[in-house]
């Protein structure tokens, strides 16, 4: 197989519409689904089989959780927006990536240029320090292609949700909390979480059945510390309540709209829907998504760019045009540019709520009728 460093291509809608009837595609959402149906039932606490592959990726984001511990961030108080360090440390990531891949038992060592662009994606974007659904899709990207490669198996699939899917996520906690991230766009202050989707889809996928606890039981703050220590749902929810003031219907409204939901079946099958929507079929997301050999695109490439570097961070972005013309403008993509309006980071907003400074608000009404019936 001859590898290739994976790159931008969808910048159009018809881009998009050939990228949600493609091989790829199929195959993300079936990875989806077989993650998911796989965690039914299963506890954060509970045991499984863990392969090699996954002890050894575990490994990795152990190694990667301690560069950011060795990067401390600059002082940065007189802004609420990321800080600066986050760029060092990526640079970091970027650099140890060759022999954090050379832990991986039986990984071709000519693919590691291609695996690794997504896997440096996955901690957020070094320009706009910035994180959000994307750069999480780009750690599945990642896992997608080690499961081409053989480094783990179908047997595996608990164990990449309930051990290494959530090690990543309690590490971008650390990059979240230490960098004060932006969320990546107004996607991210009225989505579920201000950075993350599939711990809730898979989180949900945990609870499918439950003979007690039910959607509305977020509102309980004693259920919710209870049963953060066993489910991803719960836990998230706990994070949140951690750095937001005032109740979740305020602050996240969306996810108050879920909670009235009946059961968690019908949760479930309401984030898939929603992911293929608000995340696999919006263009401000999926502009970012990054083709190579292992995850190929087959359709129309786009037209040549020259005024704008492919590797800047603003490359083919569908920014809000007078005419739209050739993309998608603000009026079309839901939740809003990737990049437009800057949101200071939760940890940022609630340190000044701390200390009484005026600062940004996560607040605000539901922005839409959620598909969970």
């Amino acid at each position: 197989m001859s590898f290739q460093p994976p790159r931008k291509i969808i910048l159009t809608k018809e881009q998009l519409e050939h990228f949600q009837a493609s091989k790829v595609h199929q195959e993300i959402v079936s990875v989806i689904q077989t993650l998911n149906d796989g965690v039914v039932g299963v506890k954060l606490t509970d045991e499984c089989i863990e392969s090699p592959g996954v002890k050894a990726i575990f490994e990795i984001l152990d190694r990667v959780e301690q560069l950011a511990k060795d990067t401390p961030p600059v002082d940065n108080k007189a802004s609420r927006f990321g800080n600066p360090a986050f760029r060092t440390f990526y640079d970091k990531v970027a650099e140890a990536a060759p022999s954090l891949h050379a832990l991986l038992p039986g990984l071709p060592s000519d693919s590691i240029p291609e695996i690794s662009v997504y896997f440096g994606e996955a901690w957020g974007n070094r320009t706009r320090i910035d994180y959000g659904s994307g750069m999480e899709l780009n750690f599945l990207c990642w896992l997608i292609c080690l499961k081409r490669l053989g480094v783990v198996q179908d047997d595996d699939r608990v164990a990449l949700v309930i051990r290494v899917f959530w090690r990543y996520v309690q590490v971008m906690r650390v990059l979240q909390s230490t960098y004060w991230l932006e969320p990546a766009g107004s996607h991210g202050v009225w989505g579920l979480d201000d950075y993350h989707f599939l711990p809730f889809l898979f989180g949900s996928a945990q609870l499918r059945g439950h003979k007690y606890i039910k959607p509305r039981s977020v509102h309980d703050s004693d259920i919710v510390d209870e049963y953060s220590k066993h489910y991803m749902y719960f836990a998230c929810i706990r994070f949140i309540n951690s750095v937001k003031t005032a109740s979740l219907r305020w602050h996240s409204p969306m996810l108050d709209d879920i909670s009235a939901v009946k059961t968690w079946d019908k949760v479930n099958s309401g984030m898939i829907k929603m992911y293929l929507v608000e995340v696999l079929g919006k263009l401000p997301v999926m502009q970012h998504f990054l083709f190579g050999s292992i995850l190929a695109w087959d359709g129309p490439m786009p037209p040549p760019r020259e005024e704008i570097s492919q590797d800047g961070a603003h490359w083919g972005h569908a920014h809000a045009h007078p005419k739209d013309l050739g993309g998608a403008g603000q009026r079309e993509v839901g939740w809003g540019d990737c990049c437009g309006i800057p949101v200071p980071s939760v940890f940022a907003a609630a340190e000044a709520e701390k200390n009484k400074q005026p600062g940004a608000r996560l607040t605000g009404p539901a922005i839409r009728a959620v598909p969970f019936d």
